[in-house]
């Protein structure tokens, strides 16, 4: 399994803004959204083989918990550039091994990005896609299973 895309919610009529930051500030590539999709509003962009796609909530509340992480080789040159759009970075050193902070976009959603140190390293990889094999401890139960459907 892979991870295709992660959306972040953005209030109606927003794309300039969701373009300056994600696009101009956070140097993101844009993406053209499928013709079906494009009337909706919105901006997607890509993000390494991934895609991080913003979408538009008419009853739009900010996500100040969930957020998607960027990782990049210098938090600190991204910092420094967010600044300079008007974006304050808070840092965080609660993480062993990265180099951290978070951001708002101008929405108020929040935004992680931080540079893996070297004794992050994760010697467990996939061979195919080089992501990191994470197995579960324990097989999933139908206890497991009747909670899933209870919530999905």
């Amino acid at each position: 399994m892979l991870l295709d895309h992660v959306q972040v919610a953005m209030p109606p009529g927003c794309e300039g803004a969701v373009r300056a930051f994600y696009g101009a500030a956070l140097g993101l590539r844009e993406i053209a959204k499928p013709a079906p999709l494009a009337a909706r509003g919105g901006v997607w962009y890509a993000v390494g083989d991934q895609e991080l796609h913003l979408g538009v909530a008419e009853d739009f509340s900010p996500a100040k918990k969930a957020h998607p992480a960027f990782r990049v080789p210098d938090a600190a040159a991204v910092a420094e550039r967010l600044r300079e759009a008007g974006f304050a970075a808070r840092w965080d050193t609660s993480l062993p091994g990265c180099t951290r902070f978070f951001t708002d976009d101008p929405f108020g959603n929040r935004i992680e990005i931080l540079s893996h140190g070297t004794d992050r390293k994760v010697e467990n990889r996939d061979p195919l896609t080089g992501f990191p094999l994470i197995r579960s401890k324990r097989p999933i139960t139908e206890e497991d299973a009747r909670s899933l459907e209870d919530h999905g």
